[in-house]
């Protein structure tokens, strides 16, 4: 049975709110207070954000037990909302507010001039109204023409004139995001983007608790967490951040992305929406960990900006894309499962082109070139890391006689098979190693164009666009399969 929740202040002050330990607690003393109990009974600080355990967790824990305001500095798609917002978890269920309030003030200890006048007036009457958690997290984010007045406040005329208050009156405030979010979280991302004025107004909320607004200096004492994340090359002495601000925040905590390539792997698996209603869908570990080392290839190709990085919503979307380029391929052939192949990858080139910002050497090669090579890099890693030493030399030399192979985006699993099985020993060779078992014709095919798509990227077959196999050109053979601005594949 739901306990019914006081709606008077009479009826707050003698439940359980009305205890001392509670009406005096801050939200960074709330939030402590149940990050300690969590602690305590083991399990995940928070759901969903994996390879951080070690890292980054306990750095976000220290900095809320010390009570600190705490930015999170990463590249894009290190997770570091997801982060933030997983702090609305360590809130109570609900907080009680003065009726009405505008700043979600406290029954017991009010910041707004209007819950002043009305608890004094209602005494223990006043009613009171309930937040949940999930409201007491407030996001923004941050970019040039974010104003002083969106962030804190500002006059309102048209209040002051139908109240018939002068200018100067608090009750003629017109309250930003930030006294908004009193009692609870403030997160601002990409906070070096923010007008310089903008941050001074932060900095004076956070030490002093005074703002000025239209030169009117207004006291707020707010309570709250203030959150922040940025880009490490902005958050620096020569960026955008003045340096009063970033003295008065108390903990600097650095992202990264996932350290291995099955973290990663995990990672696009609990986020890439591949279960999906009609044919049941089944990736192979090996098209899987392709996928996720198209990154990690990408993180460390010279033409790719670092700055920049390249987001874990890559694989993610990249995952999505190979889904659906196979689940096309099923519906078309009226198969009954969906297995995606390593020809599914090229479909998935506007997954990759539209992730990466390239240096001046890649532009001159263009995105696409690259995300092909970046395909065949990623196929070429995983079968070595698969199959390291095993014998292709009967593959490359029935290509290098003549033979050739052409595997069609739409052809079913059973006809790449067969046309497979026409190269001497690739079948034969993808069960020894592991990579397929007798008689699993989809992952069959999926395996036997893994060791294709790495012969290519050692260039010892070629492919084309049309995903024909032949035999390598002799130059392309004498080659280095990198240029001087990408990763290191041997020949």
């Amino acid at each position: 049975m739901t306990t019914k929740l006081p709606e008077t202040l009479g009826a707050l002050r003698a439940s359980p709110w009305g205890a001392p330990q509670r009406t005096r607690r801050t939200v960074k003393d709330e939030i402590r207070e149940n990050l300690i109990a969590r602690l305590a009974g083991g399990g995940p600080l928070f759901d969903g954000v994996l390879g951080y355990e070690d890292t980054v967790m306990p750095q976000i824990v220290n900095a809320l037990l010390s009570r600190h305001n705490f930015i999170l500095l990463g590249l894009r798609g290190q997770a570091k909302s997801r982060l933030l917002r997983a702090l609305v978890t360590l809130l109570d269920d609900e907080m009680p507010i003065v009726a009405g309030s505008e700043v979600n003030d406290s029954p017991f200890s009010p910041i707004s001039r209007q819950s002043r006048t009305l608890i004094a007036e209602a005494g223990d009457d006043t009613p009171i109204a309930w937040v949940h958690r999930d409201n007491r997290y407030v996001e923004k984010l941050a970019t040039p023409d974010v104003t002083v007045a969106d962030i804190i406040g500002d006059v309102d005329p048209i209040r002051a004139a139908r109240g018939g208050h002068v200018l100067s009156d608090e009750l003629t405030i017109h309250f930003g995001m930030l006294p908004r979010a009193n009692r609870g979280i403030f997160a601002l991302n990409e906070l070096p983007d923010l007008a310089g004025k903008v941050q001074v107004g932060l900095f004076n909320i956070m030490q002093e608790g005074d703002v000025q607004i239209k030169g009117y200096p207004v006291r707020l004492p707010l309570d709250v967490l203030l959150c922040f994340t940025a880009n490490p090359e902005d958050y620096t002495a020569r960026g955008k951040i003045i340096t009063p601000l970033k003295d008065r925040i108390g903990s600097e905590v650095v992202t990264h992305y996932p350290e291995t390539v099955a973290l990663g792997a995990a990672i696009t698996r609990q986020e890439a929406w591949i279960r999906r209603g009609g044919a049941p869908v089944r990736v192979p570990d090996f098209v899987a960990e392709a996928v996720e080392r198209i990154a990690f290839e990408a993180r460390t190709d010279k033409r790719v900006d670092r700055r920049s990085g390249v987001s874990q919503r890559m694989p993610i979307s990249v995952m999505e894309n190979v889904v659906s380029n196979a689940e096309r391929r099923v519906i078309t052939n009226r198969e009954r499962e969906v297995v995606p192949r390593f020809g599914d990858l090229y479909a998935a080139l506007p997954a990759i082109t539209g992730k990466i910002e390239l240096e001046y050497e890649g532009e001159l090669v263009g995105a696409p070139a690259i995300a092909v090579e970046l395909i065949r890099r990623a196929c070429d890693a995983t079968f070595r890391a698969r199959a390291e030493g095993a014998g292709t030399d009967e593959v490359v030399m029935w290509f290098d006689g003549g033979g050739a192979l052409q595997v069609a985006d739409d052809a079913t699993a059973e006809a790449a098979v067969a046309g497979f099985r026409g190269v001497p020993g690739l079948v034969e060779l993808v069960e020894l190693v592991g990579l397929a078992t007798p008689g699993d014709v989809p992952v069959t095919a999926a395996a036997c164009e893994l060791v294709l798509e790495s012969l290519v990227a050692r260039r010892k077959i070629s492919r084309n666009d049309q995903g024909r196999y032949g035999r390598a050109h002799p130059e392309a053979r004498r080659r280095p399969s990198q240029d001087m601005f990408g990763g290191g594949l041997s020949a």
